[in-house]
C-alpha cells in the first residue's frame, strides 16, 4: 500500500511465465483466527483497531475512527464508504507545510482498520472473500506490515500487498512484497494480471506463506510466487517474521500510482465478506 513513485506500477509487472491456474489449492491448514463480520454495528475492537488522519503517499481521504459512515458491519460484511464530504483534521497545524498538518479540513474520507497490537502472524493461509469498489482513483487494499514497523521503520519492516486494486485498472489485480536490502534501499516485487472485473463482484484473495515463499491468489489463479531466499537485510530475513493486517480504502491524486479520482464515483463502498486465517 506504500507507493514511493507512480513508476512501481511499471516495475512490478512481471512476465507471464510466472502465471498459473492453481486447481482446487488444497491446504492442510487449520483455521486459527477470523472475522466473519455476522454482526451488525462497528467492527470488533477485540480485533480490529483504526488508523487515524493523512496517513501516507500523500493521499487524498482522512481516515476517521469508528465512524459508521466511513466503516461499518451490516448485512453480513464489514464495509468501508469512502465519502467526499467536509471533516475536519485533527492534526491541523496553522502554518505548517507538513502535508498531513496543513490543512484544516479533510475533502474525503474513508477508513483503514488494522489488527496492529491485537493479532499477528508468521506463515500460514490469510485470505479475504471482498467486492471491491471501482472507479477512477479508487485504491482499497488488503494488506499486511511488518510488526516492528515502530522501531525499524518502512521498508525495512516488510510489507506484504495481498491485494491492491486501482480503479483505472478494472481488469487487473496487483500482488506485491516491499523490504529493504542490505543498503537500506527500498525494492519491490510482485505482479498484476489480467483477470477480469474485480468489482465486479465478490472474490478470493489470499497468499499462501511459509519459510521458503509467499504465493499470491486471486481466487484459484495462482498469479505470483516470491522466494523468500530474495530479500536478506541486517537484522535478517523479514518475511521470517510476524505480520499484522491492514484494510483500508484510499484515493489517489495527480501523480499518483492510483492517479487522480473522479469525484463523481463517490461514494464508494469495500464490502469484505471475510477475513480468515489457517495455520
Amino acid at each position: 500500500m506504500n507507493r514511493v513513485t507512480p513508476a512501481f506500477a511499471i516495475l512490478i509487472l512481471l512476465p507471464g511465465l510466472l502465471l498459473a491456474q492453481a486447481s482446487n489449492v488444497k491446504s492442510k491448514r487449520k483455521p486459527i483466527w477470523s472475522d466473519e463480520f455476522n454482526y451488525n454495528g462497528l467492527p470488533d475492537t477485540t480485533k480490529w483497531g483504526y488508523e487515524q488522519g493523512f496517513v501516507r503517499n500523500q493521499e487524498l481521504q482522512y481516515y476517521t475512527v469508528k465512524r459508521p459512515e466511513n466503516c461499518r458491519v451490516e448485512n453480513g460484511c464489514l464495509v468501508i464508504e469512502t465519502r467526499k464530504e467536509t471533516y475536519p483534521n485533527a492534526a491541523y497545524l496553522q502554518g505548517s507545510a507538513k502535508w498531513n498538518q496543513k490543512e484544516q479540513f479533510a475533502q474525503y474520507t474513508s477508513a483503514s482498520i488494522n489488527t496492529k497490537g491485537k493479532e499477528s502472524w508468521k506463515y500460514g493461509r490469510i485470505e479475504m472473500r471482498a467486492k471491491v469498489p471501482g472507479g477512477l482513483g479508487s485504491w482499497p487494499a488488503f494488506w499486511m506490515l511488518g510488526y516492528n514497523k515502530n522501531t525499524v521503520k518502512w521498508p525495512a519492516c516488510g510489507e506484504i500487498d495481498i491485494m491492491e486494486f486501482l480503479g483505472r485498472d478494472s481488469a487487473k489485480v496487483y500482488g506485491t512484497v516491499h523490504y529493504a536490502d542490505t543498503t537500506g534501499q527500498l525494492r519491490d516485487r510482485g505482479s498484476g494480471p489480467v483477470v477480469g472485473k474485480p468489482a465486479d463482484g465478490f472474490h478470493i484473495y489470499a497468499i499462501e506463506w511459509d519459510d521458503k515463499q509467499i504465493a499470491f491468489y486471486y481466487d484459484s489463479l495462482k498469479y505470483f510466487v516470491f522466494e523468500l531466499s530474495t530479500p536478506n537485510g541486517s537484522s535478517g530475513n523479514i518475511f521470517q517474521k510476524d505480520f499484522y493486517l491492514l484494510l483500508n480504502t484510499a484515493l489517489g491524486h495527480q501523480g499518483s500510482w492510483a492517479g487522480p479520482v473522479d469525484d463523481k464515483i463517490l461514494p464508494i463502498k469495500y464490502y469484505i465478506d471475510y477475513v480468515r486465517v489457517y495455520q
